[in-house]
């Protein structure tokens, strides 16, 4: 990682949260205390009840969204997880990876063209889970096909999400998807610090460190080893004034928003408490690298 850990040099975080954490809100309404709570951005879930890229007057619903944001001065980055947006059957299917990947696509495509006309900082989105009739060698051959289809259409920067049980699981596999591309420009890292705990080797703020140049976008979440269960801040193992100084002396000025997919039964509350926890963790962080600082400045 080429940061420091000058305080005054590391720059500071953007906090957003996730509107899938809002689920039972009105899109307008969760905005509006996303906003008053100090968040700087959201990341926002493409879906049914929020904004829904294939209802009719879409464009219509788009433009106003985009108001609303700059109105409440929120950046957005997209996210393209929708449990049944595509299938009411299925979750998250289709997939790139699924027979059916056309349709996975198109709504890829349209999600891009949404974030453009939001102004998004990126578009987010996972490979999937490998359907069992499907042989490996031919799931991944689509996944890169998809994705450099994807890369084509899209004006926004992608951020492609290494996703606990899926395909690609893992930073070194967004490392082969990345060098299976090419290794285009237009193709980043969605990196969620959950997911560093729960499945990546080494530590988390060595993870950011890993793939600092490539982030486009950041998630923030508690988890345990081995558990794929995104929890509030102080109810894993993840210890935070670490990551965030990571985060910050890498260089990365994007989002970092709180993925809490399932607290949407207590959204205010739960995101409160989210940026009273982030905000003591960044305080933290700012703190303990100032001694650091002054022992350099002493010694010289």
């Amino acid at each position: 990682m080429s940061g420091t850990s000058n305080p005054e040099e590391m720059g500071g975080l953007r906090f957003g949260y996730g509107t899938n954490g809002f689920a039972n809100h009105r899109l307008e309404d969760a905005l509006g205390v996303i906003a008053s709570l100090g968040y700087e951005g959201v990341a926002l879930t493409l879906d049914q009840d929020h904004l829904d890229p294939y209802a009719p007057g879409a464009a219509r619903r788009v433009a106003a969204v985009a108001d609303r944001l700059r109105d409440l001065g929120l950046g957005v980055v997209v996210e393209t997880g929708a449990r049944y947006l595509l299938d009411p059957w299925r979750k998250h299917a289709p997939t790139l990876l699924h027979d059916e990947r056309e349709r996975r696509l198109d709504f890829l495509w349209r999600a891009a063209d949404i974030g453009a006309d939001l102004g998004a900082e990126a578009v987010s989105f996972w490979a999937g889970v490998r359907p069992e009739a499907v042989p490996p060698e031919v799931a991944w051959d689509r996944l890169v096909d998809g994705c450099a289809r994807l890369l084509e259409h899209s004006e926004v920067p992608l951020g492609f999400e290494p996703e606990p049980g899926m395909l690609v699981e893992t930073i070194a596999g967004w490392r082969r998807l990345y060098d299976a591309l090419g290794r285009p420009p237009g193709f980043g890292v969605t990196l969620d610090i959950g997911h560093c705990r729960c499945l990546e080797p080494g530590p988390v703020p060595e993870c950011v460190a890993s793939v600092a140049e490539h982030l486009v976008n950041v998630q923030i979440d508690d988890m345990r080893r081995g558990v794929h269960e995104h929890l509030e801040f102080g109810e894993g193992e993840i210890d935070f004034p670490p990551v965030l100084a990571a985060l910050a002396g890498s260089g990365y000025r994007g989002l970092v928003a709180v993925e809490l997919p399932r607290h949407s039964h207590a959204a205010p509350d739960v995101a409160a408490r989210s940026i009273a926890r982030l905000r003591a963790a960044w305080a933290a962080a700012r703190d303990a690298a100032r001694p650091e600082e002054a022992a350099r400045e002493g010694s010289r």
